[in-house]
């Protein structure tokens, strides 16, 4: 079992910056595939980014492909750099991972967090 916690979300201005963190603790590995979704009200969860930590194969989604990056503190943390933030950014962001990558880019990792809200205001 891997429990993921998240951190880092909070209110923010239209074109802001904010770095959410995650952490791993349990059965963790340098093979661990980790990334985040997200999920607006109303709408379905989708997919942000993710990555591995030994390697820079990393995914990001269209919509914040040059505006988010993802970087590996360890194989037990993950954080979220987003820049240039835009009230389409409002949602709840998940952190997720598992083994193998393609199984978290898809959103079927087994591990999932609690959620952190990221709210952005025009």
């Amino acid at each position: 079992q891997v429990h993921l916690v998240e951190s880092g979300g909070r209110s923010v201005q239209a074109g802001g910056s904010l770095t959410l963190s995650c952490a791993a603790s349990g059965r963790t590995s340098s093979d661990l595939a980790m990334g985040w979704f997200r999920q607006a009200p109303g709408k379905e969860r989708e997919f942000v980014a993710a990555g591995l930590r030994h390697d820079d194969l990393i995914h990001y989604a269209d919509s914040v492909r040059g505006r988010f990056t993802i970087s590996r503190g360890n194989e037990e943390t993950v954080y979220l750099r987003m820049n240039g933030l835009i009230p389409e950014d409002t949602a709840v962001y998940y952190c997720t991972a598992d083994i193998p990558l393609s199984a978290v880019v898809v959103g079927r990792g087994d591990y999932w967090g609690q959620g952190t809200q990221v709210t952005v205001s025009s």
